[in-house]
This record gives structure tokens, sequence and C-alpha cells, in this order.
């Protein structure tokens, strides 16, 4: 194990922007669960998940238990190392600040097209933004099926791009045209969508991350290379 990392920039240099959600689910069946009932969280197999993206190079150290709720919104780069990971039973998460993207690329898209090769029969959901005084988001949800919605831009902008058919998913899910009208899926706007709602409908009662009791682990991990010089991009402009 080696602390050697990639940044160029010190610990305590302060981040510019925030993120809000910021985390990737992989529910395994059966998916009618209520996440209330998951087991506790094995740190074990948490580290195991963690270190298998590919923005992880290496899982460095075991900070300890951290609520769902409690998903850092880092102030200093020394704070971007900080990853959390858990393993409820059958479903996964994991939240990374190197998730969060400005357009130029689309991280999650990049992680769940890894996940969906080694989890098969899985549904994978995932909802990450990020703001800079404008709100970038990527939302996506990835049905057994091969049914795959994802949607990322500049909440309020153009361009914002969309793949998949929302009220192909929902449909595949029973998911009432009375959720997705009150999302406004099929008259507003994509740019205008909550996206991420439309993602934690596809989650359901299995959805982690809403309850305060339901912890992660949190550790410190050194990031790749690539996610390293992204992340320096997007939290660190302007002056220091």
């Amino acid at each position: 194990m080696t602390d050697l990392s990639y940044w160029t920039l010190p610990p305590d240099r302060m981040v510019r922007g925030s993120m809000g959600h910021c985390n990737i689910t992989v529910l395994l069946p059966p998916f009618d669960v209520d996440a209330r009932a998951l087991p506790a969280n094995d740190p074990s197999r948490a580290a195991e998940f963690a270190a298998s993206f590919g923005t992880v190079d290496e899982v460095l150290e075991e900070i300890g238990p951290r609520s769902v709720l409690e998903v850092p919104y880092p102030d200093t780069r020394a704070g971007l190392d900080v990853v959390q990971a858990a393993a409820w039973g059958h479903v996964l998460g994991f939240s990374d600040p190197a998730l969060a993207d400005d357009g130029n690329d689309t991280p999650l898209l990049t992680e769940a097209r890894t996940l969906r090769e080694r989890y098969p029969d899985a549904r994978i959901v995932g909802r990450v933004d990020f703001s800079t005084g404008m709100t970038h988001t990527e939302d996506l949800v990835w049905l057994p099926d091969g049914a795959l919605f994802h949607a990322t831009g500049w909440c309020g902008d153009e361009p914002f791009e969309v793949t998949g058919d929302p009220g192909a998913i929902a449909a595949a899910l029973g998911v009432s045209a009375e959720a997705l009208e009150e999302l406004g899926v099929h008259e507003e706007d994509p740019a205008d969508v909550a996206w991420a709602d439309f993602a934690a409908l596809a989650l359901g009662e299995a959805d982690p991350w809403g309850w305060g009791r339901i912890q992660t682990t949190a550790f410190r991990a050194r990031h790749s290379e690539f996610a390293t010089s992204r992340m320096e991009e997007l939290y660190f402009t302007g002056p220091a």
C-alpha cells in the first residue's frame, strides 16, 4: 500500500463549488425490499466495492461508519480523498466526489457500464450533481433487461442530453403515470426536470440514501490519475 497521490495541489487548498447527490446504487434481486429492513453494512465488502471503481486506485484507510445523510461536502482538497461505500446485503452503494462533472465527461455512465458487466441482473441507479452557481447533473437508471435512461447537462440550460425513454423505464418498474406527471417528465423541457427524483422512483422503497440510521463506511482513497486530474479542474477554478 502506498500513500502516493496524483494531486498537484496542497491538501488545505479550498474547494470551489459543491456537490449534492453523488451516489450510485446497485440493487440486486429481490428488488421489492424496504431499505429500512436491509442488514447492517459490511465494511469489508464495502471496501472491496469501493476499490472496484475506476475512479479509485487504492483504498488507503478505513475512516469509520457514517450515516448516509453524512455524505461529505468537502471544503478542502484533502476532503476530496474521502469516499463512502456500503454493502447492505444485496444492495451496494458508493459515493465519491470524483463522480461529479461539468459536462466534459460522463463519469457516472462510465462507472455504470463496468457495474453492468459485473452485475448483469442488477438495477443500477445513479444521481450526481455539482454546483458552481449553476448546477450540472448526471442521472441514470439501468434495468437488468438492458433498458437504459441517462440524462446529463446544466439544469435549465442547453445542451441537455437525454438517452432512453423515461416512460418505458417507468412502465417496466410499475411507476404510475401520475408520478411522472408530477415530475413534469413529458411536459417540461428536459433541462428543467429533476431527474434525480426520477431516479429515486426507480429505487422506490429500496432507496437507502434517505434514512439517517442507515450507515456507510467512509474510506480515504487514492484516486486514479485521470479522476484526480478531473477533480483538480472541477473543484479548483480561479486563483488560490
